[in-house]
């Protein structure tokens, strides 16, 4: 059929853009006619095919400029038919790659150039014949995929011939040379199901049977093909001045990110058996051999058939279609559907949806019904209906909304050659789409377009009657193949994050099955089925994406996802905790991605209401570690158990359950447990080893933070071990007797080591015993009357201070008893106030000059920090004991706002005192959550948005410069009282 079939019907039913673009058409016919007596002919006979030729060049800027470039084509759409001017086409592609009569061969510059005159022949023909609704868009699709079949064959037998003449592999038959050579090119989508756009990308996808023997080490295959594959893209996409082929796409091979371009066949479906996913499935429905090996493509294809089709239909079967549906696009409601900037491909009512109704169809039965298995929408929908899976009346619907939204599809992209599926925004443009589609004016297209629209979005729904939505509104999250689908990242941006195309390959990798978590069918379902509500929730913490990417360092460390995705999914409260973690604390991320069975504590419903005390972690140790086998069990039980309560006791902390002082306690009292039951197990394994020594007695002294109840998350605890035993005993009762020196330096050892000593499970705390007497010099283990001789006569000032915050953890009891009458006795005797305070001034100044702070945030050491107050309440214990003090074989009060108190009041007048004991509770508040949150150093420039938001809350701050501020003016009001009460000056509390 030839375009001078309009003139016989006297039928022309395009309009022309405007006056301004006719004109510049019709002078562009002229110029063509000036070399080209047939166009100059029907220039001359002023009729139908001038007025559509105007009309049609007016329309798209881009036929006119391949007019102008190769004016011999609207000579040849004058004189023959399109068909066979399109063959003619085709062929001289297809045999571009032939060796000349003297057995030469084309070089890879001809080869290209060919391809390209090719390309823009078909493209100009087609858009032509089309334009004139002399073709249907079945068969413009029809046409454009056999030029890329072309194409793609001509290139890969041109790259194998020249690589067998070049010696680098051998053909079994170079007249044919891809024939037996077991590189197999399949087309994917589109091109797959014989359905391209005019200006599609085409998906491949290669794979090579190293045994097909043209290869002579099998070893350099992979190489070998990825290096030919890399000139096969050169060959088809890179722009030339003859333009280019076809854009290409590799991506949709098994794992792109970490697989070759071209990927060995026996690998290939190794990883479709295990790991293969929902939209790969999809994806290979429409796969076909179309270049390369075509009969080692087929095969190929058979063995891929169980992972496509399944056999039987079962629920698994429903969910991963269901599973595929979310993916591609997840959505709310069904409002008015705008025609101005509509994606005809992925919106709603859209291509996507006619293709994905027909393809889930044939997932879920065409494992039973092979007849399902077509590769075209249209014969899919038509095979639906003849196997009574969907109605007739709908199959046709669908079909008639399908070709409409085709053809608009193709005006889109026939305007300049752009790969686009989206409505242009402005009337204007829309005019010129509604007028290459026929229309008289763009209302009369737009009612159309709607129509068909609704219809197929209502049949959609229809088919899927449960959605997930979006709880943020409308928009996509498509995490198919490896292209970024623009409207997600638009969603993506929507919802806050920062960096949505980055944030996108993220959430593919999940969906890629490159985590053990996210390996299993089953738990990629799961996983689609919690994303709008998941990435709703990360948008909404104030960096986004360093909240996802900590998320995603937590499931690379995940054993198994679905248990997790599951609770995550049905329980909003712990997925809002798991993001506030993600978003606030780098810290408690990276435990959770270490060691996620701290995790688990968290899905207890009680967690918030219960306030961790000494009684609730006592029972909960018992039970966890009562039913251990033996001492190593004993440990790690212990490892266990304080990893995960000290993760409790920090989401208690973070979210505002507990208060920073209560954490100190939490975590102290945690501590305590733990080194009680840790110092009876080492007992008793010694016992078994050495026996017993003859009235032997061990305490544990704690002593710093440990002492007085202020241990943070990240503290580590100060121990003084203390023993005796019966004079005159010579050796343990043993199979293996030892001094006393020997046995109680090993209970020492063991107990640190059974403490720090890393495992798989990590450590219980890092043990520090610089605090015992002599420091690092003196024994690990103290013997009480050494302990009490070194305290009464040899210890300085700084190790008196030091004592005012001791406390006994646990052990036999009368020591105990003893060694807290050595800390009361020692702490009760007089001493020389303006000594003391000199000294402790001193070594307040040493500190200064030998550690200064990092910062105004490091609360410890500034000036006026935490150091100033606790050397007041130490200094305080020391010089002005009180009447009411414990006597001495009691325990003492410890705590740092305790000593203040009772003590503080001799030196300090009642507003000083409360200025030190309320910055004491400012400054823990914001350090608890600071260590618990990001450790040590806290730079505010770096600080995750959901901290600064805690502190601020903690501070009672709009601000984290008002924080800061607060800080500095808190500090000075304490270094003031400091430096007062040093010197000997009690301030009027003012009236």
């Amino acid at each position: 059929m030839s375009l001078r079939r309009l003139a016989d019907l006297r039928e022309n039913r395009l309009k022309p853009f405007n006056q301004t673009e006719a004109k510049a058409a019709l002078a562009t016919l002229r110029e063509i006619a000036a070399d080209q007596p047939p166009v100059a002919e029907m220039l001359a006979e002023a009729g139908v095919m001038r007025d559509f030729l105007c009309a049609a060049l007016s329309l798209s800027p881009y036929l006119r400029e391949l007019a102008s470039l190769r004016p011999a084509m609207v000579a040849d759409v004058l004189a023959e038919p399109f068909e066979t001017l399109l063959e003619r086409a085709v062929t001289t592609a297809r045999d571009c790659w032939r060796p000349s009569g003297d057995g030469s061969l084309p070089g890879e510059s001809e080869v290209m150039a060919a391809l390209r005159r090719a390309k823009a022949r078909v493209s100009f023909l087609l858009a032509l014949a089309d334009l004139a609704g002399l073709f249907k868009a079945s068969e413009t699709t029809g046409w454009l995929t056999r030029l890329a079949d072309a194409a793609v064959a001509a290139a890969i037998d041109h790259l194998l011939l020249a690589q067998h003449q070049a010696g680098k592999l051998s053909l079994h038959d170079p007249a044919q040379p891809s024939k037996g050579s077991g590189l197999i090119v399949l087309g994917m989508g589109k091109l797959g199901a014989c359905e391209l756009n005019y200006s599609s990308d085409i998906d491949i996808v290669i794979f090579f049977d190293p045994e097909a023997g043209i290869v002579a080490d099998k070893l350099e295959a992979t190489e070998f093909f990825g290096r030919m594959m890399r000139r096969l893209i050169r060959i088809l996409q890179e722009r030339t001045g003859d333009g280019y082929v076809f854009r290409t796409d590799l991506r949709l091979r098994p794992d792109p990110g970490s697989t070759p371009l071209a990927v060995p066949m026996e690998a290939a479906l190794i990883y479709y058996e295990g790991r293969g996913q929902n939209w790969e499935r999809a994806a290979y429905i429409k796969a076909r051999p179309m270049a390369g090996d075509l009969d080692a493509g087929e095969a190929f294809l058979r063995q891929l058939v169980p992972f496509v089709y399944r056999k039987y239909l079962d629920y698994a079967a429903i969910a991963d279609i269901h599973s595929i549906k979310r993916q591609i696009h997840a959505h709310k409601g069904h409002g008015a559907i705008a025609v101005k900037g509509h994606d005809v491909k992925l919106g709603r009512g859209g291509i996507r949806e006619i293709e994905f109704f027909a393809q889930t169809q044939q997932l879920i039965a065409g494992g039973r019904m092979p007849d399902l298995r077509q590769r075209q929408t249209e014969k899919a929908l038509a095979a639906l209906a003849e196997a009574s899976w969907i109605r007739p009346d709908i199959a046709s619907e669908l079909t008639k909304a399908y070709w409409f939204l085709r053809d608009v599809e193709h005006r889109i992209q026939m305007v300049r050659d752009e790969q686009s599926h989206r409505l242009p925004e402005t009337e204007t443009e829309l005019k010129r789409i509604a007028y290459m589609l026929g229309f008289a004016d763009t209302a009369q297209f737009s009612d159309r377009l709607v129509e068909v629209l609704r219809l197929v979005e209502r049949r959609y729904a229809e088919l899927f009657e449960q959605e997930a939505k979006l709880s943020a509104g409308e928009g996509n999250l498509v995490f198919t193949g490896q292209n970024d689908d623009p409207e997600t990242l638009n969603t993506l941006s929507r919802l806050g994050f920062e960096r949505p195309a980055d944030m996108s390959r993220v959430i593919r990798t999940w969906h890629n099955g490159r985590y053990r978590a996210t390996q299993s069918v089953e738990a990629r379902e799961r996983l689609t089925e919690l994303m709008p509500d998941l990435l709703t929730a990360f948008g909404r913490s104030k960096r986004a994406d360093d909240a996802l990417l900590r998320f995603d360092g937590f499931l690379k460390a995940l054993p198994a996802g679905i248990q997790l995705f599951s609770l995550l999914g049905n329980n909003p409260g712990l997925l809002s905790l798991m993001v506030m973690i993600m978003a606030a604390a780098p810290r408690l991320a990276d435990i959770i991605a270490a060691r996620p069975h701290v995790f688990d504590g968290m899905l207890d419903p009680g967690l918030m209401a219960e306030i961790p005390t000494r009684y609730y972690l006592a029972e909960r140790l018992e039970t966890f570690v009562g039913g251990a086998r033996h001492y190593e069990d004993s440990l790690d039980r212990l490892r266990i158990f304080t990893a995960e309560q000290r993760f409790l006791i920090g989401i208690r902390l973070l979210t505002g359950a507990i208060s920073g002082t209560q954490a100190g306690r939490a975590f102290t009292d945690l501590a305590d447990l733990v080194i009680e039951q840790a110092l009876a197990a080492v007992l008793d394994e010694m016992a078994q080893a050495h026996g017993d020594y003859p009235g032997g007695r061990v305490a544990i002294m704690g002593m710093g933070k440990l002492g007085s109840y202020e241990l943070t998350a990240g503290s580590d605890v100060d121990l003084i071990l203390l023993y005796d035993y019966e004079e005159g005993a010579q050796g343990s009762d043993g199979a293996k007797p030892i001094d006393a020196s020997r046995y109680f330096t090993r209970v020492t050892q063991r107990l640190i080591a059974a403490l720090s000593a890393p495992t798989a499970e990590g450590i219980v705390f890092e043990v520090d015993l610089r605090l015992r007497p002599s420091g690092n010099k003196g024994p690990v283990a103290t013997r009480i009357n050494a302990f009490r001789k070194y305290q009464q006569e040899e210890a300085w000032t700084w190790e008196h201070m030091a004592l005012s915050r001791a406390r006994m953890v646990c052990g036999e009891p009368s020591l105990v008893q003893e060694a807290e009458a050595v800390i009361a006795e020692t702490l009760a005797a007089p001493r020389d106030r303006a000594k003391i305070a000199a000294d402790v001034a001193d070594m307040r100044a040493l500190i200064e000059k030998e550690k200064p702070p990092g910062s105004g945030w490091d609360m410890k050491l500034i000036p006026g920090g935490l150091i100033d107050i606790e050397f007041l309440a130490q200094y305080a214990r020391l010089v002005a004991p009180d009447a009411n003090d414990p006597t001495p074989g009691s325990q003492p009060e410890s705590g740092t706002a305790t000593a203040l108190r009772r003590h503080g009041q001799a030196l300090l007048s009642a507003d000083d005192l409360d200025t030190c004991v309320s910055a004491l509770s400012f400054y823990t508040e914001l350090s608890q959550i600071i260590r618990l949150c990001v450790g040590n150093d806290f730079d505010e420039k770096d600080a995750p948005a959901g901290l600064i938001e805690r502190l601020c809350t903690a501070a009672d701050q709009p601000t984290l410069k008002l924080v800061e501020a607060e800080i500095k003016r808190r500090s000075k009001a304490v270094r003031s009282v400091f430096q007062a009460c040093l010197s000997g000056k009690v301030r009027p509390t003012e009236e």
